[in-house]
């Protein structure tokens, strides 16, 4: 899988950007705040709708464009895949109302057919590395949340659908918790939601943790390859907030779905009545709080190497290893599912690695069908890998080819 051009209009920095791109490694050369973040940006947001850096689209359009009161953004890409060529679309407009707020309109198309958000999934396939990736590891939950859901919604439109429904039915069930707190009612209103809970609650937490399962098997013999250890194992160890079936004897790998595993599920109806009985017994509580205090929206991810919680008590350098480590491992998982290697996007990945580290990185994209790497120093990279990559540099939203050695 590769891109073949790219165009932006209003995009961040980007006021029009036609741009053709070869199925290689790409280096793009420039100084911060020039524009190459954002072109990773675009290319992520394409694949899965939502963009890795911010939770509100109009961030995302060109400030010159609110400015002359055109606020739109438009983005396009052509994606080679290994049986088909497919045109994905995404267009933003903020509207005014006739109450004077404003509403922003997203519509996406593949082929030149609108076409639903989780439809996306498997039309591009990336994996992102940016210099905040550090955060994965040692910041908040929310963050190992969102980076379950970004993976698992490439690749199956049915877990984009369960998270859909299962946020919309968990904003309204908070919504009437704080009703029933502040002026009372009948708590037998909540059940249809909790309903909706559990059975997408459920689904959720089944692919979680098939991936994260996944991940660690890929995640440790990277760790120890970038360790330089045999010691330095690494473990994905996933704590859902929700979880009745607790003996090490059940396999919830087994319970994802048949279509997906190919294997017996777990008695799915146990999980189903388990989750019910807890929120309900949880209820009271939770019109007290006016909050649902349970489900997949409080699961959290640690990573652990060699006995040591890395997000807690690891260094920085040890962090980052780990989060490379990790998005390596993403790349292999996505491989995996889909048969095809994912656009992998790298925004300054060789800055805070040691000189062995970015060596076995590099030795790694041979096997990558496409690779975009930024960087602020060309020299960064050795001789012998420039001469395999084609340059590109931009400036101010613009971009060109560069011809000739660096």
């Amino acid at each position: 899988m590769h891109i073949r051009s790219l165009s932006l209009r209003q995009f961040r920095t980007y006021n029009r950007l036609e741009l053709d791109l070869p199925a290689s490694p790409i280096l793009l050369l420039g100084a911060n705040a020039q524009g190459k973040t954002s072109l990773l940006e675009a290319i992520a947001y394409l694949a899965v709708g939502r963009s890795p850096l911010t939770s509100t689209d109009q961030h995302l359009i060109h400030w010159g464009a609110v400015e002359a009161a055109m606020p739109f953004a438009h983005l396009q890409t052509e994606v080679v895949r290994r049986n088909c060529t497919d045109l994905i679309e995404i267009a933003l407009e903020q509207k005014t109302l006739s109450n004077g707020s404003t509403r922003l309109e997203k519509q996406i198309k593949l082929n030149q057919h609108p076409i639903r958000q989780m439809d996306l999934a498997g039309h591009l396939n990336v994996v992102i590395f940016l210099p905040e990736d550090v955060e994965l590891v040692s910041g908040a939950p929310a963050g190992r949340r969102r980076f379950l859901d970004d993976l698992l919604s490439q690749v199956y439109p049915a877990y984009v659908e369960a998270l859909s429904e299962y946020q919309a039915a968990l904003s309204r069930r908070n919504a009437l918790l704080r009703h029933l707190r502040d002026f009372g009612g009948d708590p037998a209103q909540l059940v249809p939601l909790e309903e909706t809970l559990v059975q997408t609650g459920v689904t959720l937490s089944l692919y979680r943790r098939r991936l994260v399962k996944a991940l660690t098997f890929y995640a440790d013999r990277l760790h120890r390859d970038l360790a330089g250890s045999q010691k330095a194992w690494l473990q994905l160890q996933y704590e859902p907030n929700f979880d009745p079936l607790r003996p090490p004897a059940v396999d919830y790998q087994l319970g994802l779905l048949p279509e997906v595993m190919g294997e017996s599920p777990v008695d799915l109806n146990t999980l189903y009545e388990a989750y019910r009985t807890m929120l309900y017994s949880q209820r009271q509580m939770e019109i007290e709080r006016g909050m649902t205090l349970i489900g997949p929206h409080r699961d959290e991810l640690r990573f652990i190497s060699a006995g040591v919680d890395i997000g807690t008590f690891g260094s920085r350098g040890q962090q980052r290893t780990v989060v490379l480590a990790l998005r390596l491992a993403e790349l292999r998982w996505l491989e995996q599912e889909t048969r095809e290697s994912p656009v992998l996007l790298l925004d300054e990945v060789l800055a805070e690695l040691d000189r062995a580290r970015r060596s076995y990185l590099l030795n790694l994209l041979g096997d990558v069908e496409q690779t975009i790497l930024c960087t602020t120093d060309a020299e960064m990279f050795p001789e012998s890998f420039r001469q395999k990559t084609q340059m590109f540099e931009v400036a101010e939203g613009v971009i060109s080819k560069l011809d000739g050695a660096f």
